[in-house]
């Protein structure tokens, strides 16, 4: 019979990409932690509505790509294919609304039926972070400075160029939406069927269309700037102002858009040439809509998420794994007083493993193909002279250490 395979899109994260999948998550959780965030874990599924109500009924996500499904209680629900929407709607069910600001850090696994290609996956995972309260300029340019940190942290900001654009305010939009219906009505039979159904429902969705013919008539379509209005264009100019001051290179793209009415201002993505033409690794923006559309009061919010998978493709090296101490006892007697030092050192933070049988020889063999950095010999004579002969697996010199002192000897 055949081995069962995982589900196409999924995968195991073992070994290596673990290590790095790790790292990921706990470089971006102690920048956070600076920043004064907070963890949240909210449920991997939701109410549909939670998704369909937010993303809105044009979107691929919503039309194309989420898991839904009714439970056996006739519910629908839907794995969740982002994270903003149930962290807004965690703040309005636990009554949080009050309590701002609310500055949020989350990791964990997404859900998207979509085609799988290098770095993506049917169920694939994120960072995020979401700082809901503050109006300001300064809390867009303070977010994606943590964008920036976590990036530097993790050695990569080299491969990376954060790009900037405005959504303008009500006004600005409703003008340049406008300017998009008229520009792209003439070039309707051009346009893929998609986009041609956008035109009608949401048509600065179209400016996100991957599609070849599509893009050739993005590139003509008229940009925001001449129809921001001088409260939008000020506030924009306060961003990019914040971000110099906070050290955050970047540069401008009048193409990146968010198509959502709640989405407003700030809109930015971290991108990379280093993975392909799918190159942003980081994106996000002003929401300042999401919070009401669930259920709470007109609450002001921007945000960002990072694709885990992406970022541990672009680390330039993998983390070491920890070097393990082998424990190796040769007899009865010995292998009682292993119990005890090995959780002696594992109390101390060390990571210990017992060899459990074979000569010494294949014991040693054993240690060095786990990749021990020191092996703790016990035989009767050791055990006598209450001392455990210590060999550094990577010089080959031995020493007696008396049992007491293992721990702070092997921390050196």
């Amino acid at each position: 019979m055949d081995p069962l395979q995982p589900v196409r899109g999924t995968r195991d994260i073992i070994g290596e990409d673990q290590r790095r999948h790790t790292h990921v998550i706990a470089t971006a959780r102690a920048a956070a932690a600076t920043y004064g965030f907070d963890e949240w874990t909210t449920p991997i599924f939701e109410d549909t509505r939670v998704f369909a109500r937010t993303l809105g009924d044009t979107s691929d996500v919503v039309t194309k790509e989420m898991y839904t499904f009714s439970d056996r209680g006739g519910d629908s629900v839907t794995l969740r294919p982002e994270n903003t929407a149930g962290i807004c709607r965690a703040l309005v069910t636990n009554g949080l609304t009050q309590s701002l600001p609310q500055k949020v850090f989350y990791a964990g696994p997404m859900f998207r039926y979509e085609r799988p290609q290098k770095g993506r996956y049917r169920q694939f995972h994120q960072i995020g972070a979401e700082l809901i309260g503050p109006a300001e300029p300064l809390a867009d340019a303070e977010i994606i400075a943590l964008g920036w940190d976590i990036l530097s942290a993790l050695g990569i900001e080299g491969d990376i160029i954060l790009e900037l654009n405005t959504l303008g305010d009500a006004a600005s939009r409703t003008a340049y939406r406008a300017a998009l219906v008229d520009y792209f009505t003439d070039q309707r039979a051009a346009l893929s069927a998609d986009s041609q159904e956008r035109l009608d429902k949401n048509p600065l969705r179209i400016l996100d269309s991957k599609d070849s013919r599509d893009q050739m008539l993005v590139q003509q379509a008229p940009t925001i700037a001449p129809f921001l209005s001088p409260e939008a264009a000020s506030f924009y100019d306060a961003v990019k102002l914040n971000l110099t001051r906070l050290g955050v290179p970047f540069r401008e793209n009048p193409r990146i858009v968010r198509g959502l009415d709640y989405y407003s201002h700030t809109a930015f993505e971290f991108v990379t040439t280093r993975l392909g033409a799918q190159g942003t690794v980081m994106a996000g923006g002003r929401y300042d809509g999401l919070v009401a559309e669930m259920g709470g009061p007109p609450t002001p919010a921007v945000g960002w998420a990072a694709g885990i998978e992406r970022l541990s493709m672009l680390l330039r090296q993998s983390p070491a794994p920890t070097a393990p101490i082998a424990v190796i006892p040769m007899g009865e007697a010995a292998e009682i007083a292993a119990l005890t030092i090995l959780q002696t050192l594992r109390r101390a933070g060390l990571r210990a493993e017992m060899a459990y049988r074979g000569n010494m020889k294949r014991r040693l063999e054993r240690a060095n193909k786990i990749g021990a950095r020191a092996a703790i010999i016990l035989g009767e004579d050791e055990l006598n002279r209450g001392v455990a002969a210590v060999k550094n697996l990577a010089t080959g010199r031995q020493a007696d250490i008396a049992f007491a002192d293992l721990p702070a000897h092997l921390a050196e």
